[in-house]
């Protein structure tokens, strides 16, 4: 039987470090590969060369979950190294659960702002990994 049921945010679960992520507004990750043309004699490439592989993304949190990230890196989430396990699905309702893995997490960056008219602060914490599993 073929289920075409799209997942909605509220089927995400994100656990960080293994805490479970209440706070978290968005997850972005991607993985990516260095390529380039290999030339040769003649005007058109011979083959299409692949490098080195890397893994990079984003997530967003509110201000009391990146408070906790912060108390858990002693201070700053840049010391942390961490794993991000991203699951969706809701079991309950008989769908099947997909789990992504991302390995050796370390945030790059650890901005805060605020402006007038904001109900509450959140927060982006770029990344780098090791992989995707």
């Amino acid at each position: 039987m073929f289920n075409s049921r799209q997942y909605e945010w509220a089927d995400v679960t994100v656990i960080a470090g293994g805490r479970d992520l209440t706070g978290i507004r968005a997850v972005k990750f991607s993985k990516k590969i260095e390529r380039e043309h290999l030339f040769a004699k003649g005007r058109k490439a011979h083959s299409i060369q692949s490098g080195n592989e890397q893994v990079e993304g984003e997530i967003s949190l509110l201000q009391s979950e990146f408070i906790a990230l912060q108390q858990a890196g002693k201070g700053s989430v840049l010391g942390l190294n961490i794993d991000i396990t991203v699951s969706y699905g809701n079991p309950s309702q008989g769908d099947m659960l997909t789990t992504k893995k991302i390995i050796g997490v370390r945030f790059t960056e650890e901005a805060e702002e605020m402006k007038q008219g904001d109900k509450f602060q959140e927060i982006k914490l770029p990344f780098l990994a090791l992989e995707v599993k």
